[in-house]
């Protein structure tokens, strides 16, 4: 077989050029640290390799993400903190309030610092994040969501809770609308509220009360009226939601007596007068702004007479019940916080373990074996250099030589 000239240069022109091109390649994985420069090196491992990057991408957004919800969670911690002392400072002055030795003039005094610190909840209420969006607003975070009134405040917000994707497979709130914040407390005990008629006329307090037997609960209106009989004082029970009879009547009372009926017991204190009246009825939410202004409006009251005094005292109990009730709500809510923000840490911790895992498998897919790479460089530009050498010797091998 004869193999002309132009075909022997071009079979060593290709097979360097070859070689040459492996070189550069390797080359460039030593360079890049990638095994991969294309997709056509390895289509299987480069599918894999974009899934990897693609939640490595996923991965880093969740993290924001949680960076975000944590600074919100912290943010309304802080404003609920700021609640619960301020609840606290109000029940401390509603305690200063029922001593006996302040006249009317000093519990106008105590009035006008409890006005001070109703300005100062509704302030909290309309409290701003970093971003400058209304913390409490719900969903509306850019209009601000309490209104004061003469009875108190207005929520005009809505009910949402603002979310965040945290986790894969997670969602968490970073958000509490203020309804459920400053409105969502139970009245009384949680479950009834007791009162004394503003028309009272005689000494006798009413007490909060306990349930003694839940099943027995009605959820009705009962009233309860004392009467002054040949100077024995009774009390009848009359349910006002059903319309019937006395649930019982002309029951003897002693100062501190407990009351019982329909699973429910209270008691009251001092001497109520003929035609007193007390009233029972089911617990609903109540606004912490109208808790503070019913007790703003108590303060102001006179307690010269026997009815004034009996009046203050039962507002006292009752804004009592109405504070214990708030500051309750709050540290739950707070603890709720706290729940989501220890949450946040596992995931972080979590987010960074598969951030590491992930990363890992992309390297392994990706990254060039630095060694092996260095060592096939080092064969490659061997062979080319043997290549070209022979290449040399062929290519001047000639018949011209030899005349």
């Amino acid at each position: 077989m004869r193999i002309s000239t132009n075909t022997m240069y071009e079979i060593g022109v290709t097979r360097i050029t070859e070689l040459q091109a492996g070189m550069v390649k390797t080359q460039q994985q030593i360079s890049t640290n990638r095994r991969m420069l294309s997709p056509s090196d390895d289509p299987i491992a480069s599918a894999r390799a974009l899934e990897l990057s693609q939640g490595k991408e996923m991965n880093a957004q969740l993290a924001v993400n949680r960076q975000n919800a944590r600074q919100a969670l912290v943010e309304q911690e802080g404003a609920l903190a700021s609640v619960s002392s301020l609840v606290q400072d109000v029940q401390t002055l509603a305690v200063t309030a029922g001593n006996g030795a302040l006249d009317d003039t000093q519990r106008h005094y105590l009035a006008v610092d409890l006005q001070s610190r109703y300005d100062q909840m509704l302030g909290l209420a309309n409290s701003r994040g970093g971003t400058g969006n209304y913390m409490f607003a719900g969903f509306d975070i850019t209009a601000e969501p309490f209104c004061a009134t003469p009875q108190g405040a207005v929520y005009r917000g809505d009910q949402g809770q603002r979310s965040l994707q945290v986790g894969a497979g997670r969602q968490i709130n970073v958000s509490n609308a203020g309804n459920e914040v400053f409105e969502g407390t139970r009245g009384g005990n949680g479950d009834f509220v007791t009162a004394a008629a503003a028309t009272n006329q005689g000494s006798g307090i009413v007490g909060t009360g306990s349930v003694t037997n839940r099943a027995a609960l009605t959820s009705h209106q009962y009233q309860i009226d004392f009467h002054n009989t040949a100077g024995v004082m009774t009390y009848d029970v009359v349910d006002n939601t059903a319309g019937l009879p006395a649930l019982s009547s002309g029951n003897a009372f002693k100062d501190g007596d407990t009351i019982n009926f329909d699973g429910m017991q209270f008691d009251v204190r001092g001497a109520p007068a003929d035609g007193d009246k007390f009233t029972v009825a089911p617990s609903k939410n109540v606004s912490i702004f109208t808790t503070l202004r019913d007790l703003i409006g108590v303060l102001g009251q006179s307690t010269k007479s026997v009815p004034g005094q009996a009046r203050l005292a039962n507002g006292l109990v009752q804004a009592g019940a109405g504070l214990g009730g708030m500051l309750d709500n709050v540290l739950t809510l707070r603890a709720s916080l706290g729940g989501r923000l220890k949450e946040l840490d596992s995931l972080d911790s979590s987010g960074s373990e598969r951030d590491v895992q992930l990363a890992q498998s992309l390297s392994t897919l990706q990254d060039v074996d630095m060694v092996k790479a260095i060592s096939d460089l080092s064969q490659q530009q061997t062979t080319l250099e043997a290549a070209q050498k022979s290449f040399m010797t062929v290519s001047s091998l000639s018949l011209f030589k030899l005349i």
